[in-house]
C-alpha cells in the first residue's frame, strides 16, 4: 500500500516530466529499462506517478536523458516530496521559483473551474494588466525582469486556443470586486475587461460574475481557488488522473487531492455557480462597467 502514502501531485508531475525528457531524448521504454537495469514496469510506474520515487532513480534517469543540471536539481526536489503525506509547495524551498508545478498541471487539465475573489485569472489577463501586477508584486525588480515574468504568464494563455491536444474547458466565476479593482490606469482596465468579453466568446470558456448583490457567500471564506480535472490519457491507465484543488497563499501554494478536501471545494463551487449571474447577464455587467470607466 506504499503508493497510497503521499500526495499524488508531485509524483504525477515528476512522472510527466520524466516521460517528456525520455521522449525528447529518443529513448524508448525498453531501451531505458535496459540502460538503467530497471524493469520496464518500474519505469512505467514512475512515469504514471504510481508511487514515491527515489532521488537516486531520478538522478540516473536524468543522466540517461541528458537533462540539464538545473532541471535535474528541481526534479530531485520533487522526488523528495513524493513521500510527503500532504504537500505545500513553497517556492524557493525544495523546488525553485522558476519551476512552476502548477503550470504543468494546468496544461494537462481537461477542465478548469476557477473562482477569483481579488484579481483577473492569469489565463485571461492582458499584458498591461499583468505588468501592473508585476510592479506591485516585484517592487525591487527591474522593468526588464518584470517584462520577462509577464511574458511567461501571457504564453500560458495559448493553451485555451491550442489545436492539439484539445484545449481545456475554463469555467471562471469572478467576484464583482475583481472587475472594479483598478490595476493600472483606466485605459488598462478598459482593455482588460474588453479582453474578458473576447475570451467569453471562445467555445471552451465561460466567464460569469458574482455580483455584490449576492451577499455573503462561501467563496469569501474559501478565497480564490481552482479545481483541475484531468482527461483520460490515451495509452495510459484507463482511469483519469485524480482531480486537484489549488489555492495560492503569500508564501506558496496548497495542492489538495484528498476526497474530503475536493468535496468541500466542489460544494463551494456549486454554491458560487448558483449565486453567479448567467453568461449573458455577466457580459452585460462587464459592458456596463466598461461604460462607467469610459465616462467617469
Amino acid at each position: 500500500m506504499a503508493e497510497d502514502i503521499g500526495s499524488t501531485v508531485p509524483r504525477r508531475q515528476l512522472g510527466r516530466l520524466l516521460r517528456q525528457f525520455r521522449t525528447e531524448a529518443g529513448v524508448t521504454l525498453d531501451a531505458a529499462a535496459e540502460a538503467l537495469e530497471y524493469s520496464r514496469q518500474k519505469i512505467w510506474r514512475i512515469e504514471c506517478g504510481l508511487g514515491a520515487v527515489r532521488v537516486l532513480d531520478v538522478k540516473a534517469m536524468c543522466e540517461l536523458y541528458h537533462v540539464s543540471a538545473e532541471m535535474t536539481e528541481a526534479m530531485r526536489g520533487l522526488a523528495a516530496e513524493t513521500k510527503s503525506k500532504g504537500w505545500w509547495h513553497a517556492y524557493g524551498d525544495a523546488v525553485p521559483s522558476w519551476f512552476e508545478l502548477y503550470v504543468g498541471l494546468e496544461s494537462a487539465a481537461g477542465h478548469l473551474r476557477q473562482y477569483e475573489e481579488t484579481l483577473i485569472p492569469g489565463l485571461l489577463q492582458t499584458h498591461e494588466y499583468a505588468l501592473g501586477l508585476a510592479r506591485l508584486d516585484r517592487p525591487s525588480a527591474s522593468e526588464e525582469e518584470r517584462e520577462r515574468a509577464v511574458e511567461v504568464r501571457v504564453q500560458r494563455q495559448s493553451l485555451l486556443s491550442r489545436r492539439l491536444p484539445k484545449p481545456p474547458r475554463l469555467d471562471a466565476v469572478l467576484s464583482e470586486a475583481v472587475l472594479r479593482r483598478a490595476v493600472g490606469n483606466r485605459g488598462v482596465m478598459v482593455g482588460q475587461l474588453t479582453r474578458l468579453l473576447e475570451a467569453a466568446e471562445l467555445p471552451n470558456v465561460s466567464v460569469r460574475v458574482l455580483p455584490f448583490a449576492a451577499g455573503p457567500h462561501s467563496g469569501a471564506v474559501a478565497g480564490s481557488f481552482v479545481i483541475l480535472d484531468f482527461p483520460i490519457t490515451k495509452g495510459g491507465r484507463a482511469e483519469p488522473e485524480p482531480s486537484i484543488a489549488y489555492s495560492e497563499s503569500l508564501t506558496g501554494a496548497l495542492y489538495l487531492d484528498k476526497a474530503d478536501e475536493l468535496a468541500a471545494y466542489r460544494s463551494t463551487w456549486k454554491s458560487l455557480e448558483t449565486l453567479a449571474l448567467d453568461e449573458a447577464q455577466s457580459t452585460d455587467m462587464i459592458k456596463r462597467i466598461i461604460g462607467e470607466m469610459r465616462h467617469d
